[in-house]
């Protein structure tokens, strides 16, 4: 992307589609995230730099949310929580914008994007548990959560929100591929990150390497989750290499267009406003159940209907070959 481009269109020359962008994104993230990544772009910084800059101020959010929100100082704590989270995600799309504005795309810089949003919601689960340990249950006023709360965010954390993320960022990089070829899109296959692994000494590399592992097992946990497309892309790559007929491109992209506002749904913004109200209003037990609730009847909604229509793709091309 040259300079000529972004200034004549501005913001919008940074998208990865608007097939894939969110509403809230578009109108209010994205312009914002825009204006840091236009700062960052003056001043020389890698767009790597800007990723590790949110995961700091998203682990600062975590440790806001531990605080009591029915004091007035706990609230305002909470607040603080709040906007350290929305700016942490201002950072999270600048990098990207950055990185397609300076063509510094790497990578290294695709594994520090993807484990961003780890690093920022370990220690918000983690501090919402601890705020929680003291607590009374609701609806039951003569138990408190004591333990109770780490195990419903592990379930929450591990359980739900990691495999959420993951297949609604898989879908999304697939959507892509399907849409804009190779180039505009992240879609990374298991073996061949494995292959990478592999092939990289840790000597020199050691920070690398251990990104790189936690990477390949993120390839691995997505391509076991899709049964279906993992034998459609075989069909698709044994019968046409990489060269997929643009037709067969477009039916893709209208079955899987109608999945990208769940896979929205499954990122960020719906996750982070429930986060919010349930932390100003003083109830955060409510933030995990919601998780373990709207949120992985949405995943599983979206991953059988992704399913279903590859296996429909696949009966067909079985029968034409």
């Amino acid at each position: 992307m040259n300079d000529t481009e972004i200034k004549q269109n501005g913001v919008a020359a940074t998208f990865k589609s608007q097939d894939t962008e969110e509403w809230l994104d578009v109108v209010f993230t994205r312009p914002i995230g825009y204006l840091w990544a236009r700062f960052f772009q003056r001043l020389g910084v890698h767009p790597n730099t800007v990723t590790v800059l949110s995961m700091i101020l998203g682990a600062a959010a975590g440790v806001m949310f531990y605080f009591d929100a029915s004091t007035t100082q706990g609230f305002w704590l909470n607040v603080c929580g709040v906007l350290l989270l929305m700016w942490a995600n201002f950072y999270d799309s600048a990098d990207g914008q950055l990185a397609r504005m300076t063509g510094q795309q790497t990578p290294l810089g695709r594994i520090l994007d993807g484990a961003s949003s780890d690093v920022w919601f370990i220690p918000i689960y983690f501090f919402i548990s601890l705020r929680l340990y003291p607590c009374v249950m609701p609806f039951c006023e003569s138990q408190t959560w004591g333990l109770w709360s780490f195990v419903l965010s592990a379930f929450a954390g591990l359980g739900a929100h990691t495999y959420e993320c993951q297949l609604a960022d898989y879908y999304r990089n697939i959507h892509l591929y399907f849409l804009k070829g190779k180039a505009g899109s992240e879609f990374d296959h298991y073996a061949e990150q494995k292959a990478k692994f592999d092939a990289m000494p840790f000597r020199g590399h050691e920070i690398e390497k251990i990104f790189q592992w936690f990477y390949v097992n993120y390839t691995h946990t997505q391509e076991l989750a899709t049964p279906q497309f993992q034998r459609l892309w075989r069909i698709l790559k044994e019968r046409y290499g990489d060269d997929i007929p643009q037709d067969f491109r477009e039916r893709f992209r209208q079955q899987s267009l109608p999945l990208m506002k769940w896979a929205n749904i499954l990122t960020f913004n719906t996750r982070a406003v429930a986060l919010y109200a349930a932390c100003l209003c003083n109830e955060p037990w409510a933030y995990p159940v919601f998780e373990l609730t709207v949120l992985l009847v949405i995943y599983l909604h979206m991953r059988y209907q992704h399913e279903r229509f590859c296996r429909q793709f696949i009966q067909e091309l079985n029968h034409e070959g």
